[in-house]
Formats: C-alpha cells, structure tokens, sequence
C-alpha cells in the first residue's frame, strides 16, 4: 500500500541518486578495506534510512510493507554490504521492539534507533541452533537480589550481523531451561555495552565486505526484568517468526535490487562488446541469457509487491512471504550466473563487478531461513490449508 505516491517518489528519487552518486563510487573501497566510510553511514542517517520502518511518532518515516520494499529495490542496485548497514536496525533488530515491546520499552530505543544513534543487532543463531532455531541453547535465568529483579543469561550466538557495531541486541534465550520447544523462549532488548559480553572476531567471509558478523558471548551477564520485551516470557520464539515473515519480503526486495544492477551491467556490456565484427548482445544465446534473467526479475518483483500488499492489507502472507524470499534469492543467484558468463573471462576478474556480486549474492539464499527452510515453510502451510 502506497499512502502518498509524490511523497514515496521523492524519497526513492533521493535513494536512487544517493545509491548512483555516494556509493557506487565506493563500492570498490569497501571491497578491499572490508569497511564502509563513516562519511556514507552518516549521510544514510541524514537521508533517514535508519528510520524507515519505524513509526513517526518515534521520529522514523513510518513506511509500509510495499513502500519500505520499493526503497529496499533501490537501495539494492549497489553492493548488498551498504544496505546491511542499515537492515538489522530497520528490520529484525527493531521490529521485535516495535511488534511486541511494551509502550516504555518502545519509548526508550525506538528513537535512537531512527536517528541510527544506536544500531540493533539480531540475536538468535547459535553455533548448534541454525535452521532450526527453536532449539537454541542460551538461557536467560531470572533472579533477585540487591541489584533488583533481573536476568542472567549464558551462552553463545553466531553470525550475528552488525554485532561489532551493535548499540543494542534483540535476544532470542531460554527462560525455561525444562521446557525444550518454542514457548520456553522468550525475547529480549539487551545493552552492547553489559558486562559479560563479548565478541568473537569477525568472520572472514565469501563475499559482502564491509557488512560484518561475528559471535557474541554472554557469560553471566545481567539484563534488567524490564528489558523482557513486552514483559512476558514464552513468547520470544513467536516474535522471531513474525519478524522473520516481514524480513523475509525486505530480503526478497533487494535482491530484486541486486539482481536489476546486475543485469544492467550485463546488457551494457553485452551491447559494447564486439566479437565476430558485431556487439555480443546481437547473438541469440547471449539474447537467452538477457530475456531468461528479465523474464524472472521481473516475476520476482511482482511477488515481492504482491506479498508486501497482502502485509499492508492485514492478510495472511507468511506463505508469500517465503515464495518470495525462496524465489527471489534463488533468482538473483541464477541472474549473477549469467552475468558472469555473459562477460566471459571479465566476468571472472575481480576488478569488475560482477565477480564480486556473483559472491555476494549467494548468502541470500541462505539468511532470514534457507532456500530449504523456505520450502518447509511453504509445504507445510500448503497442507495446513487443505486439511
């Protein structure tokens, strides 16, 4: 749902030009210093992207579904490293918050959050609980003492995105040791700066330099009863899935982003690039590969629009939600691969883009729940339905 069209025009004409202007110049520093320049991550706070999904009563701007994912299309024509600068905060690190946070929890962080004064970061992978996450191991103990009613939580997370530069983490940890399913899990804002915790060093990946992961460990560190979002335990597991639905749309988003960079650099070349006395893009193979990689970004995107306006209109889309983000991150995979064969052997070095995008965009398919999961998901709601 758009609610103003020249209002999100506007916004996507700034996004566009910022994307075009700031930070494609960038992307090849980033790709060799594994950093993004301070410079750019203040000019997205000054543009308001650590805000978007946040309401405006907290200072964001408040976008719908379909709005946040037609600016996540945008933003996604550059390397997929400077969108996570900011896709924890606008998504999974946030929206618990915002989803199932009580009215003072909400109040606190929320507004930092839109400036990007803090940055959040999401909690909830564990070195033995990936996939299947309702399995996760950490622990969230609940006592009393002098120091008031709090929480003590031990254990260790992985690949955990923008945790070095985390402000806070949305912890996902186990209230109830004896309980081993979803309802023993419960959900929690918890302060980068408390004693006991620490980080692991930053995972050295295959591609996507200058978003950063690593592990977080928490060793008898304490949180605050208040910090339990929305003050009930049991019901962290469940604010993880309906964070992962939305996030899972806003990752099918960009990939549609990356995927229509890449096939732009894929058509100039192919119309610049002469053999046999005439530009390659004139040979109907080289044709194939340009109308296949179409044909499915464009399937792609009428997905993602069409589960962010089911979102909007209050419909049931957790079903769309994984058809999207399943095909989608399968898409760009397969858009990358022609790419990279359309260039030929320029495809293959480093110092053009589509070597480096051939690698980013692999992890697509594997966060907010793999291809595989995605393909659970879908059966089972299928058969849910029918039943």
């Amino acid at each position: 749902m758009i609610r103003d069209t020249e209002t999100l025009n506007a916004l996507l004409d700034s996004v566009s030009r910022f994307v075009r202007e700031r930070l494609v110049p960038a992307e090849n520093e980033v790709a060799e210093t594994d950093e993004i320049p301070s410079s750019l991550v203040e000019d997205m706070k000054q543009l308001g992207l650590f805000g978007l999904t946040i309401p405006e009563a907290y200072g964001g701007l408040q976008l719908t579904m379909e709005e946040e994912a037609r600016v996540m299309i945008e933003l996604g024509q550059t390397s997929p490293a400077f969108r996570s600068v900011i896709g924890t905060t606008v998504g999974i690190g946030s929206q618990g918050i915002l989803m199932d946070g009580t009215e003072a929890q909400k109040a606190q962080y929320l507004p930092r959050l839109a400036t990007g004064e803090l940055t959040a970061s999401f909690a909830l992978t564990e070195p033995e609980s990936g996939s299947d996450s309702a399995s996760l191991r950490t622990t969230a103990i609940r006592g009393t003492d002098g120091a008031g009613d709090h929480y003590i939580v031990n254990g260790s997370k992985r690949f955990i995105t923008n945790a070095p530069q985390a402000g806070i983490f949305t912890l996902m940890a186990r209230t109830d040791p004896a309980n081993k399913g979803a309802s023993g899990i419960s959900a929690f804002i918890v302060d980068a700066k408390s004693p006991g915790i620490s980080l692991g060093k930053r995972d050295k990946k295959m591609g996507q330099k200058g978003a950063h992961t690593c592990d977080v460990i928490f060793e008898n560190c304490r949180v605050p009863a208040a910090n339990l979002i929305g003050g009930k335990e049991g019901k962290g597991f469940y604010t993880a899935m309906k964070v992962l639905d939305k996030g899972r749309i806003h990752i099918a988003a960009v990939c549609v982003g990356v995927a229509r960079r890449i096939l732009a650099d894929a058509l100039r070349y192919a119309m610049e690039r002469k053999q046999f006395g005439q530009p390659i893009a004139e040979f109907q193979l080289v044709q194939a590969m340009l109308a296949d990689s179409q044909t499915e970004l464009y399937a792609a995107e009428c997905m993602v629009i069409d589960a962010a306006r089911r979102r909007d209109d209050g419909l049931p889309h957790a079903t769309e939600a994984s058809c999207c983000k399943l095909f989608a991150s399968e898409m760009v995979g397969r858009v990358a691969d022609r790419g990279v064969q359309i260039l030929g052997g320029s495809g293959y070095i480093a110092e053009h883009a589509m070597e480096r995008f051939y690698r980013d965009v692999r992890l697509f398919r594997l966060y907010e729940g793999t291809s595989q999961i995605q393909q659970i998901v879908i059966a089972r709601n299928m058969i849910k339905a029918a039943s």
